[in-house]
C-alpha cells in the first residue's frame, strides 16, 4: 500500500505584495491613469486618480477611499475585449509600473529565487496585469483579483473577492496546500497593516516601508523593517 513521505522537505516560498511594497503607488490607479490617455475616462476622473496616487503614496492604504478606486479602476474593464485590456496592461507596466519597481524590494525577491525558493506576487490589482510583473521579474507566479468575462469581451465583474487583507491570507493557504510550500518556513512581504493576515501566516514577516501601524506592529513582533529613499521618478 502507498503511504505518503511525511518526511519529504516541503518547498519554502516568498510572498509579495505589489502596491507600496514592489511598486510605488497603486497600481490600479496607474492602470486608470493609461486608461484615460486611451480615452476610457474623463478629464475630471483622471485628476481624481492622481489626486489618490499622491495620498496613497503619502499615507497607503488606510485612505479609506482607496478600496473605491481600486473598484473603480478595475470596472473601467467593462464592456471592452480582452485582447484590448491586454494591450493597455502592457502599456502600464512598460510606461508607467516598471519605472516604479523599487530595487531593493526585487533584489530581495531575486535573493529568495536564487536561494531554491518559490516567488508569488499577491494583489488586489488585476491578475492578469500581476502575472506581466511576475513574468518580467522571474518570479514564480501571481495571485490576484480576476476580472470576470464571456470568452470575449470583459463584465466588469469580480470572480471571488479581491485579494486583499484576510483574502490574501486564504489565497496564500490555498496556494501552500496546492503546492506544499511550507509557510512556517516562508516569507512575506508588505507596507500596510491591511496585510497584517498574510504576514502573520508565515514565518518571517518583512514590513517593507511600513505604515505607522504596521511600524509599530512589526517593531513589537521583532519582524524585519526594510525602508528605502523616495525615488525620482521624473523622466
Amino acid at each position: 500500500m502507498f503511504e505518503p513521505d511525511e518526511k519529504k522537505p516541503k518547498i519554502e516560498a516568498a510572498f509579495f505584495d505589489v502596491d507600496n511594497t514592489l511598486v510605488r503607488g497603486s497600481t490600479s490607479i496607474l492602470f486608470g491613469k493609461v486608461a484615460f490617455a486611451g480615452g476610457t475616462l474623463k478629464r475630471r476622473d483622471i485628476w481624481r486618480f492622481m489626486f489618490e496616487q499622491m495620498m496613497f503614496i503619502r499615507r497607503g492604504e488606510k485612505n479609506s477611499t482607496m478600496s473605491d478606486f481600486k473598484d473603480r479602476a478595475l470596472q473601467l474593464t467593462k464592456g471592452h475585449p480582452i485582447s484590448e485590456l491586454m494591450a493597455v496592461m502592457d502599456k502600464v507596466y512598460q510606461s508607467e509600473i516598471k519605472p516604479r519597481l523599487w530595487p531593493e524590494t526585487v533584489n530581495a525577491l531575486r535573493d529568495h529565487l536564487a536561494q531554491g525558493r518559490e516567488v508569488w506576487l499577491i494583489s488586489a490589482a488585476p491578475v492578469e496585469l500581476v502575472q506581466k510583473i511576475a513574468d518580467d521579474l522571474g518570479a514564480t507566479g501571481a495571485l490576484g483579483t480576476v476580472v470576470g468575462n464571456d470568452g470575449t469581451v470583459l463584465t466588469g465583474e469580480l470572480i471571488g473577492d479581491p485579494l486583499h487583507g484576510k483574502a490574501k491570507r486564504k489565497a496564500a493557504k490555498r496556494l501552500a496546500k496546492e503546492r506544499g510550500i511550507s509557510l512556517k518556513k516562508s516569507y512575506a512581504y508588505s507596507d500596510s497593516v491591511n496585510d497584517l493576515p498574510l504576514l502573520t501566516l508565515v514565518g518571517h514577516a518583512v514590513a517593507v516601508n511600513p505604515d505607522k501601524v504596521l511600524r509599530r506592529y512589526a517593531e513589537a513582533a521583532g519582524w524585519e523593517i526594510l525602508r528605502f529613499r523616495k525615488r525620482d521618478l521624473r523622466k
